[in-house]
């Protein structure tokens, strides 16, 4: 997993609430077990009219925002389901961080397991910058992992909070195997000892 220190953007706005994990990744992209390619299945009935040509007035179909590494969207995005394909999908996309109300428990979650920082902000301070991000010459956000800020196009800086344990983990770049292999001398050591102790395991 990719560490998460700075990032600095293209920020998308997307002020819908209630995205599930269903909108973000239909379940005919369920079937892969690889994360390469799911990108393009992001946000699939949104993105993409009945004859598979794109919607030009969806906001990732659409200049700069194609390049956006920072979601700004509504509450309880993330909802339903239980997939990682979700975080996966945002991922092979190029979205790093997205900005919201609040999230779903499990999505959060992943997202963290999966290397993307999710930054919760009262509403009125989300607005804020959905209204940064819709101005498409120049919707660019500097996000700052170690000091907790997000950095506007007008020079000032949002503050957020994030759990520690959270935080600790992305800024190394630590999945549960990771976070677990820190420990990987303590783990030989009890392997050793329980092999003296009981060699008929």
């Amino acid at each position: 997993m990719h560490k998460f220190t700075t990032l600095t953007g293209i920020a998308a706005p997307l002020p819908m609430m209630n995205i599930d994990t269903d909108k973000m990744i239909p379940k005919q992209y369920l079937t892969t077990i690889t994360r390469a390619g799911l990108g393009k299945g992001l946000f699939d009935e949104l993105r993409y009219r009945m004859d598979r040509s794109e919607d030009p007035e969806f906001i990732l179909n659409r200049e700069p925002y194609r390049q956006a590494c920072i979601l700004v969207t509504g509450e309880n995005f993330g909802c339903g389901s239980s997939r990682e394909h979700a975080p996966w999908a945002l991922l092979d996309f190029g979205i790093r961080c997205v900005v919201a109300p609040s999230f779903a428990d499990i999505f959060y979650n992943n997202c963290t397991k999966n290397g993307i920082l999710l930054i919760e902000l009262p509403q009125r301070e989300v607005d804020t910058l959905t209204e940064d991000a819709t101005n498409a010459t120049n919707p660019v956000l500097s996000i700052d992992l170690p000091e907790q800020t997000i950095g506007r196009p007008n020079g000032i800086a949002l503050r957020f909070e994030i759990d520690a344990a959270r935080k600790a983990r992305l800024l190394e770049g630590l999945d549960d195997i990771g976070q677990t292999l820190k420990h990987l001398n303590k783990i030989r050591a009890y392997e050793e000892q329980r092999q003296k102790e009981q060699p008929w395991l």
